[in-house]
């Protein structure tokens, strides 16, 4: 039984929560959040404690927004997606919810033994989440404005960029009035992610299942979606100079940009399974791209220098 119940959350997670492309993301989301934190405010890294800690948090929270979607979106699953993990009986949600509880365990425990302070922000974070899971109590309202419906739910994304830099400035005692710029552009990468991940070819629209796409048509979409990347590379451009390394930053963003534009330029004209795949693996490497830079840049610079 034990065996049956590890193969099939291995499947779960290979379709639901794929750790081959979310660990080293996160890994690199968390790190690069509290390594921007310090060099903000021209502090040295903390110690190992912290980004161990900040991968923890991260890990434990993205998996726990998967769990509320999954309860979020159970009816929908059922009467349109019935080849999912859930509808299809592969795992319950009741399963699922209890390694979302023990997940909310392993983060309190982290975030208490490196600071306990760290706690309020992770409570701000749950708080969010909690909210969006019951969509604010006004689900007809938001589901009937697509734009209002992104903005509040990917709001959570700089609360959690918050909580994740909060482990290196709450024990320091102030955060870099500058952070906000990294905040922002956490915010914005949430809506590449999010809108890239739901540009679809025509075929693989379902009835009942909202995509961008299928909300705007796949040019406007598209074109929303390059807006989003283009205020991204703004904003990773003003964490360089915040942070003293404009011209990486730009020269990096502008090769990423290239290869967004590509993909876009071939989902426009042909938006076939390949390109709406291409679309959704290029807004991933966009958002590590930003990360890594906006993160590594100034350590690698004062490395050379």
């Amino acid at each position: 039984m034990t065996k049956s119940i590890v193969r099939r959350l291995w499947i779960y997670q290979a379709e639901r929560f794929p750790l081959q492309k979310t660990v080293p993301l996160l890994a690199v989301f968390s790190a690069a959040s509290i390594a921007v934190s310090a060099t903000l405010a021209d502090r040295p890294l903390p110690g190992i404690g912290a980004f161990a800690t900040g991968f923890i948090l991260a890990i434990a929270i993205f998996f726990q927004m998967r769990v509320c979607d999954e309860h979020k979106d159970l009816e929908d699953d059922f009467r349109y997606r019935p080849d999912r993990p859930i509808p299809r009986g592969l795992v319950s949600l009741r399963l699922v919810f209890a390694l979302g509880l023990l997940s909310a365990l392993v983060a309190v425990v982290a975030a208490w033994i490196w600071h306990p302070q760290v706690l309020w922000l992770l409570a701000l974070v749950w708080l969010w989440l909690g909210l969006m899971t019951v969509e604010f109590g006004a689900p007809a309202f938001l589901k009937a404005r697509p734009v209002l419906y992104l903005v509040s739910h990917m709001a959570i994304m700089p609360l959690i960029d918050l909580l994740l830099t909060g482990i290196e400035w709450v024990p320091a005692g102030s955060m870099s009035p500058h952070l906000w710029l990294f905040l922002a552009l956490s915010f914005v990468n949430g809506c590449v992610l999010e809108i890239g991940r739901k540009l679809w070819a025509p075929e693989n629209e379902i009835p009942g299942v909202e995509t961008y796409s299928g909300l705007w048509g796949p040019r406007t979409a598209t074109r929303i979606w390059l807006g989003c990347v283009a205020l991204s590379y703004l904003l990773l451009i003003g964490v360089g100079f915040a942070t003293g390394n404009p011209l990486i930053n730009a020269a990096t963003g502008a090769l990423g940009f290239a290869i967004i534009l590509n993909a876009a330029f071939r989902y426009i004209h042909n938006p076939t399974p390949q390109a709406q795949k291409t679309v959704d693996n290029v807004a991933g490497l966009w958002v590590f791209l930003c990360y890594a830079v906006a993160g590594f840049a100034p350590l690698v610079s004062r490395l050379f220098s």
